[in-house]
């Protein structure tokens, strides 16, 4: 009887304990949409065009998840909480969807560029990354003038 009243009892404060972390103000940008490395010219032109390819939908994702939030973050780590946005219920649930949307429509690009993206002229693809990066670096000047 014993065992089974300490399990109940370690099953009821574990789910506690995870109810607590879906009220928690989330990131309004992930910390997956981080460029790792930015690359020059002379890097990207070494390359195979598989591996432009990859470059070119990492930098669409990052691109698509950053650039909506740029009002109110331009990096990782800021919540709702830290802009004075309360952290409600409904608040997190249009947030989750947001979330959502813009997952569905990552996937959908990328299914896109995955298959149309091969047919690109290598020096296009070159560009475009290279277009992409700076955007992403000029994010990072953008947050120093707020």
């Amino acid at each position: 009887m014993k065992i089974i009243l300490l399990s109940f009892s370690f099953f009821l404060i574990a789910s506690i304990g995870f109810a607590q972390k879906t009220n928690a103000p989330k990131s309004i940008i992930s910390e997956k949409v981080a460029i790792k490395k930015y690359h020059n010219k002379e890097e990207l032109e070494g390359m195979q065009k598989g591996q432009l390819l990859t470059l070119y939908i990492e930098r669409i994702e990052s691109l698509v998840k950053t650039l909506p939030y740029i009002a109110f973050a331009t990096k990782p780590g800021v919540t709702m909480t830290t802009l004075g946005i309360p952290n409600t219920n409904d608040n997190r649930k249009i947030l989750d969807s947001q979330f959502e949307a813009t997952s569905d429509f990552v996937e959908a690009t990328i299914e896109f560029q995955h298959s149309i993206l091969p047919y690109s002229d290598t020096r296009n693809l070159i560009g475009a990354i290279l277009f992409y990066e700076e955007i992403m670096k000029s994010l990072h000047e953008y947050s120093e003038f707020h």
